[in-house]
């Protein structure tokens, strides 16, 4: 990625927050706390007031989504690359605060709260890009068949505990209603299967760097034997 790409990607980052936090100043002091504090949304009445919150939220949600999608394709990109590479790509570990992302997932609780919405519990999901630390650490690694084996054995672990992981999520609340309510057992379902797949994207990385690196160490110990 270029780099006026990489400083246009966090300007916009920087000005969809600052746009949150200042419509949500507005809104609290200027707007009756709107959207802040519990609604009843089906006496909502649209005021002028609100559009600064609904934009800032909207924007913020439609860059969540760019970012996400610029990573997919980045991936797939990478992927069909690495197939021909000798060694892996380099990967700034500083890419793992990205994970930090995730807890935007929390706002699932309070959008809930207000008009029963519960995607933002997707967000959750980004918690798996903290792996990313770990593959920068990998980055500029010769692929032998080693590395292969390695790649192979922490990805198929890790596909083992995240559909673990969901297969109980299933069995639990399968069953029905959740503390008696429906909609629990929609959010709990979505909050196990988001963060399952991200402890999977996470694991894949950490298990590989960790794989590789044992194998390393394990060379050694037998070299100074």
């Amino acid at each position: 990625m270029k780099k006026n790409n990489k400083k246009r990607i966090i300007f916009l980052g920087v000005f969809c927050v600052l746009f949150v936090i200042v419509s949500f100043l507005y809104t609290a002091v200027f707007n009756d706390s709107r959207f802040i504090a519990p609604m009843d949304m089906s006496e909502y009445v649209f005021r002028l007031k609100d559009l600064p919150v609904i934009i800032s939220v909207v924007l913020f949600t439609l860059y969540m989504l760019y970012i996400f999608l610029l990573l997919m394709k980045k991936s797939i990109i990478n992927k069909r690359n690495e197939a021909k590479a000798q060694f892996t790509r380099i990967v700034n570990p500083k890419f793992g605060y990205c994970g930090f992302s995730g807890l935007f997932g929390f706002l699932g609780f309070w959008t809930y709260s207000i008009d029963k919405t519960v995607s933002p519990f997707a967000f959750f999901i980004f918690f798996g890009f903290f792996g990313f630390f770990y593959k920068g650490k990998m980055s500029n690694t010769f692929i032998d068949e080693r590395y292969k084996e390695n790649k192979i054995k922490a990805q198929v672990k890790a596909d083992e505990i995240a559909f673990s992981i969901i297969f109980i999520a299933i069995l639990f609340l399968g069953h029905g209603n959740l503390m008696g309510n429906t909609e629990y057992t929609l959010i709990a379902f979505v909050i196990a299967v988001t963060l399952s797949i991200a402890l999977k994207m996470f694991l894949g990385m950490y298990l590989l760097y960790h794989y590789d690196n044992d194998c390393i160490d394990g060379q050694f110990d037998e070299s100074g034997e």
